[in-house]
């Protein structure tokens, strides 16, 4: 019944209090649920009808919704109380009828703002793009960054300087750390249980643990030899506190110096500072307007970094890495359908999305990259239409054996 509900929903025929249950209100207040529904249609065009509804358990199930250029996926809850309203609603995916790279391309390239974007196939040795735009360009790639810690970890793991089983304190904390807030200080954790809430959930507490442990200087080494191109961009590289200390009012004076400064004056001006830019000192309420400072003040990488970074975490050879990146794999189960492996992180704040995903294709074992970044220094950037068109360029990466490859084969130089 739900389900057939849905096109009456997004064209506003169905009040949006009748269909959903409080905790959903809660969650996406209508107004916001309003603004996704006109992102979707202005990109796909009218929901048209329901193809299937396949229940899963219990009250949950798997939607396909016709629009006019395409058909979503959508993940439905439906509650176990008396009205039965829905709990949980979440579109995980786009099949766009003749869909094609450069249709992907365009859309991307519309979105206002910088974009850019790589679809290619990684080996050992190289990286040979299928579909790409801007692909040398920095970004700033939110969380994203969080890749270059895992990927030092693993390394430290494999020299034989830690083990993942080994339990550390849980020794600092950060602003928006959905699996480490209110947790009592020292708490004894291990370190594969850091690795899984930093990519998971991209939990900030587990992740200014282990930049600590790991060391600030050992993680920069680690992303110069997965081949960033621009490494003094991330240099110093910094904890999630320092950059939402320093992003907001409380540290005009300092923020100022520091992009202004060398790697080696900013180096000094964090370590010098050390006891201010802490938890305690973020001001929060900076980041509710829009976009701060991410063209000068973040973590930044190019879609051809991220894909040499992507060779580095395969050829690490670890099962317990490339688990934590598969945890959640920011597309849901019906995207995945394709991959014998998929293991994702992606990043946002005000302004800034990006995605990545590394991928084993199902039909021929074959490994991909698709990653994507979108920044907007004026104004905060929707999540839907990213989604959408990077779920659909991995459904075109899962199928698509003919795709002229782009120009050019990257490097993908790996040091120890």
């Amino acid at each position: 019944m739900r389900a057939s509900q849905l096109v009456d929903l997004l064209t506003g025929k169905l009040a949006f209090a009748s269909y959903f249950d409080p905790s959903f209100q809660s969650a996406i207040p209508e107004a916001q649920f309003k603004t996704i529904s006109a992102s979707l249609i202005a990109q796909y065009g009218q929901p048209v009808a329901v193809e299937k509804a396949t229940p899963t358990s219990g009250g949950s199930g798997t939607v396909l919704l016709r629009f006019a250029k395409g058909v979503a996926t959508i993940l439905l809850d439906v509650g176990t109380s008396g009205d039965q309203r829905v709990t949980g609603l979440r579109v995980t995916g786009f099949a766009v009828a003749d869909d094609n790279y450069d249709r992907i391309a365009a859309e991307i390239a519309a979105l206002p703002g910088q974009t850019g974007f790589l679809v290619a196939e990684l080996n050992d040795t190289d990286i040979h793009p299928v579909a790409a735009a801007n692909t040398d360009r920095q970004f700033a790639i939110g969380s994203t960054f969080k890749l270059y810690i895992l990927d030092e970890l693993a390394a430290q793991v494999a020299a034989g300087k830690r083990r993942w089983s080994d339990v550390v304190p849980l020794s600092h904390f950060s602003f928006s750390s959905a699996g480490t807030a209110n947790w009592p200080a020292d708490t004894p954790v291990t370190l594969q249980t850091l690795a899984n809430w930093m990519i998971s959930v991209s939990d900030n507490g587990a992740t200014d643990t282990l930049i600590h442990l790991l060391g600030r200087e050992a993680i920069e080494a680690r992303m110069r030899s997965a081949g960033h191109s621009d490494p003094s961009r991330n240099v110093p590289f910094l904890t999630t506190v320092e950059a939402f200390a320093l992003k907001g009012n409380n540290f005009n004076d300092l923020r100022a110096e520091f992009i202004k400064g060398d790697d080696t004056a900013q180096r000094k001006l964090i370590d010098g500072n050390r006891d201010r830019l802490t938890l305690a000192n973020v001001d929060g309420v900076s980041f509710t307007a829009g976009p701060r400072f991410i063209d000068s003040l973040e973590w930044f990488a190019s879609p051809n970094d991220i894909a040499r970074l992507m060779v580095d975490l395969r050829a690490r050879g670890s099962k317990t890495l490339l688990e934590a990146m598969a945890i959640n794999n920011g597309v849901g189960p019906v995207a995945a359908a394709d991959w014998s492996y998929l293991g994702y992180k992606g990043g946002s704040e005000n302004g800034v999305l990006s995605m990545s995903l590394l991928g084993r294709r199902k039909s021929d074992s074959k490994w991909f990259v698709v990653t994507a970044s979108w920044n907007n220094p004026d104004t905060n950037v929707d999540t839907g239409p990213l989604i959408g068109l990077v779920t659909r360029l991995l459904a075109l990466a899962a199928h698509d054996r003919h795709a002229a490859p782009a120009s050019g084969t990257l490097p993908a130089t790996r040091r120890p």
